[in-house]
């Protein structure tokens, strides 16, 4: 979605950046200014500041500054369409959607007006829920049982499922509602189209999105019945695989304690908020995504997996390992805590104590050292086949790294434990990458027979010459130079007869040679890697989706529509794509890019197209900062911030141009 930088000049001349930081953060006026405790980083005494004149936030501790949408992408982790659209809602505006269709504009509303329409019947029976949980003494003396307060019940918006087959007709006068079943609230049978609750006598926890709306819920049964724990079905709004449960409630937990904490069930997350870990989340009754890591990186720079010591437990470790490892930079920190098969983090707590859950917490295992026990485990390290059997289980895992130190101690790691040097390790894992790659990915062989050189006019002793055919090389290659007076009708180059001598010119006739192809700007190989490869989007910062969405005129609406698709749908297929490209203003260009030239649908490793895409984004940063350096310096007159950051902007610029000099 492309919106015009007035429509945002003009919202945020609407909105109060105080009003905006203020349902997020205690503020107390100081001067002309508003004063609080940092949301983005643990502090003490107040350095968060918020200008109403200025309409800017910073932060004199770590730094963060921006407006009030840079607040709620930075704090609620929403992208930059989806915070525009929210102050946006607040102030009554309309988003202004000039780049795209009548008939897209048409579906997003639509889609827009479901997606509220099914949240408010959500938010209306979890209010139903939460009224019967206060007449349900089974429901109580569980969570009494647990150690849940009403505090805590409260905040999380606990409740009680009826057992009866249609309580939320109660709740619902149009029971028969088509909503209702999409929403996930109620099945109906395909055999008699009967109708009934898909929740009956459970307890219920609301599952929220970022911004705090209920998109779906679990239910725990209280005894043994099975399935323990029933989630909503897959809707419009609820997609387990990209929503983690808890993670609105914990969003300033996370700052605070410094880390995030993923559990695997509903009732660990609450448990733990009660016990003085409110830094908690759990997935979805499935295993951990991309998305879900992606999604934990916006409000933290580290991550605690929590899993049972048991093999169940081992394997969800290493589904999570999978999904970590593509976003393992060297700023952040990944660790997996296995506990004793006997205890959750619950039982653990009441056990041992909060100290001694903190301590096992910070004494978990780095994603490093689980890599090399992942890639490890069957092997005897003491025989040769052992080591070498380690070697390439860790080459998969090891490729999925974002290149960095992190990546390269881990290869000089991996080689010591084989025996080898980084060198020859590296050596290996290319040859069995090429071995398995598909054959359309080799490289083709070498021919093995020799080269015939190109000479401009036949050798003056070719009559001379014996006549010979090189037996070693393939049919349609052999050189057969007849002795018939200098007469090269026999003669094939790469499978074409040559035509006899004659005059000069006389018989030669080159190939017509084409226009020179165009070559392939910075911008076009940005965004074929990313129609291939959506999910390098997971792994960009604000920052370079802006850049993207500036670099020029013909490329900025192509980008502002990926990451528009990406953030409401999060990563698809080129074919996928290319369906919603339809009636779009930027198919052509699209098309043309995925369908033309020599460099189209880049082909690779994916760790190296990764370090690719990586390396042509830098390029665009490097623009883009010098185009923000201009601006910066014509404002300096008017803008007593502009100075400030046409420094900025220029020391960004020359670290980044030297980190293209070194890896180029």
């Amino acid at each position: 979605m492309s919106i015009p930088q007035s429509f945002i000049q003009e919202l945020l001349s609407r909105v109060d950046v105080v009003d905006i930081v203020g349902r997020y953060v205690q503020l107390k006026k100081g001067g002309a200014n508003f004063m609080g405790l940092c949301p983005f980083h643990g502090e003490k005494s107040p350095s968060f500041t918020v200008s109403p004149s200025k309409q800017f936030f910073h932060c004199f501790g770590c730094g963060k500054n921006g407006n009030a949408i840079g607040f709620l992408m930075e704090h609620a982790g929403m992208g930059f369409v989806e915070a525009v659209q929210e102050l946006a809602n607040q102030c009554g505006l309309q988003v202004p959607q000039d780049d795209i269709s009548p008939a897209e504009r048409q579906r997003q509303a639509q889609q827009k007006q479901k997606a509220e329409s099914l949240s408010d019947l959500l938010e209306k029976a979890g209010e139903s829920y939460c009224k019967h949980l206060r007449g349900a003494p089974k429901a109580i003396e569980y969570l009494k049982k647990r150690g849940v307060s009403g505090e805590v019940s409260k905040r999380f918006g606990l409740g009680y499922a009826p057992a009866g087959w249609h309580g939320l007709a109660s709740v619902f006068p149009e029971y028969d509602s088509p909503q209702l079943e999409e929403a996930g609230l109620v099945i109906v049978s395909e055999e008699d189209s009967r109708r009934y609750d898909r929740f009956r006598d459970r307890l219920m926890f609301p599952i929220r999105n970022v911004k705090g709306e209920c998109i779906g819920f679990g239910g725990r049964v209280f005894g043994d019945e099975k399935p323990k724990y029933l989630n909503s079905p897959e809707t419009p709004v609820f997609h387990k695989g990209r929503e983690l449960y808890g993670l609105f409630e914990a969003r300033t937990a996370l700052r605070d304690m410094g880390y995030a904490l993923v559990t695997e069930g509903y009732m660990d997350v609450v448990a733990l908020a009660q016990l003085g870990f409110a830094n908690a989340v759990a997935t979805l009754g499935t295993a951990c995504t991309p998305e879900h890591v992606q999604k934990l990186f916006r409000f933290t720079e580290a991550v605690v997996f929590s899993f049972d010591g048991d093999g169940a437990g081992r394997r969800a470790a290493r589904k999570a390992l999978d999904a970590a490892l593509p976003l393992a930079t060297d700023t952040r920190s990944i660790k997996f805590l296995f506990l004793p098969s006997e205890h959750d983090p619950d039982t653990f707590i009441r056990e041992f104590g909060t100290d001694a859950f903190a301590r096992y917490v910070g004494d978990a295992t780095p994603l490093s050292r689980f890599l090399i026990e992942a890639a490890s485990e069957g092997c005897d390290l003491g025989q040769a086949e052992g080591r070498a059997r380690m070697a390439s289980n860790a080459r998969p895992l090891w490729s999925l790294l974002p290149d960095g130190v992190l990546k390269r101690q881990l290869l000089s790691e991996i080689a010591t434990l084989a025996q080898l040097n980084s060198q020859d390790l590296t050596d290996i894992w290319a040859q069995e990458t090429a071995r398995t790659a598909p054959m359309a990915r080799r490289a083709p062989a070498a021919p093995t027979h020799q080269q015939a050189p190109e000479w401009d006019a036949p050798p003056s002793n070719w009559d001379n010459a014996p006549d010979w055919t090189e037996p070693s090389a393939p049919a349609q290659h052999a050189y057969q130079p007849q002795n018939s007076g200098g007469n090269w009708a026999g003669r094939k180059e790469f499978g074409r007869p040559r035509k006899p001598w004659g005059k000069k010119g006389e018989d030669w006739n080159p190939p017509q040679l084409g226009p020179r192809p165009t070559p392939v700007s910075r911008e076009d190989q940005a965004a074929r890697l990313l129609m291939c490869h959506m999910e390098f989007m997971e792994e960009m910062t604000h920052e370079d989706f802006d850049a993207l969405a500036r670099c020029n005129e013909s490329h900025a609406p192509l980008f502002r529509w990926l990451e528009a698709q990406f953030t409401e749908s999060g990563p698809r297929s080129w074919a996928l794509l290319r369906e919603q490209l339809q009636g779009a203003p930027c198919e052509a260009l699209a098309t043309k890019l995925m369908s033309s030239g020599t460099h189209s649908q880049p082909e690779g490793e994916i760790d190296e197209l990764r370090k690719e895409f990586r390396g042509t984004l830098n390029q665009i940063l490097v623009v883009h900062f010098k185009r923000e350096e201009g601006k910066a310096l014509k404002e300096i007159a008017t803008d007593p911030t502009a100075a400030r950051r046409y420094i900025e902007f220029q020391e960004r610029r020359k670290k980044l141009s030297v980190i293209i000099s070194t890896t180029s």
